[in-house]
């Protein structure tokens, strides 16, 4: 971790590790906690795998869907780890347009309270890490975190 270009968040996540890469791995699951609420998420493509594509839209009349993100994934480990970009897009072109480049690593480890969750974004520069906090990271990834929790941790009760 690079404090000058990354962005972090940390939590832990009562329920089992299985069930938070779950809701990360499955389209469905992904399409109700992805982005803040009350805007609604529409997975376009979902392809759990190196090099796969990984594409969202949103919208916030859940009428109109617009361009959320348009990425791939680079790394996939098996219930532990998850490395996607939006530096490439879900066609592997150099992105064209995207707000701000970012490489996003999701770790999952197990915790004796259910899953130790984290998230490491990194950025190629100085001014792009201080524009994704400007931008809202820690609000913006912070809420999909509660909500992703939520999600996990009602199964669970359930």
């Amino acid at each position: 971790m690079n404090p000058d270009l990354d962005l972090t968040l940390h939590r832990v996540i009562r329920a089992p590790r299985a069930s938070v890469w779950n809701a990360w791995t499955d389209a469905n699951s992904l399409a109700q906690w992805w982005l803040p609420a009350p805007t609604r998420c529409r997975v376009e493509r979902f392809e759990i795998r190196p090099a796969g594509a990984f594409v969202t839209r949103m919208s916030d009349d859940g009428e109109e869907f617009v361009p959320h993100l348009d990425a791939c994934f680079l790394l996939v480990e098996e219930r532990e780890r998850l490395v996607f970009t939006n530096a490439l897009d879900s066609s592997w072109r150099p992105a064209a347009g995207a707000p701000l480049l970012m490489t996003a690593e999701i770790t999952l480890r197990d915790h004796p309270d259910g899953t130790d969750y984290r998230v490491l974004v990194r950025h190629g520069d100085p001014a792009a890490r201080a524009r994704h906090e400007e931008l809202g990271f820690a609000h913006g990834w912070g809420t999909v975190t509660d909500q992703l929790t939520e999600l996990v941790e009602s199964e669970v009760r359930a």
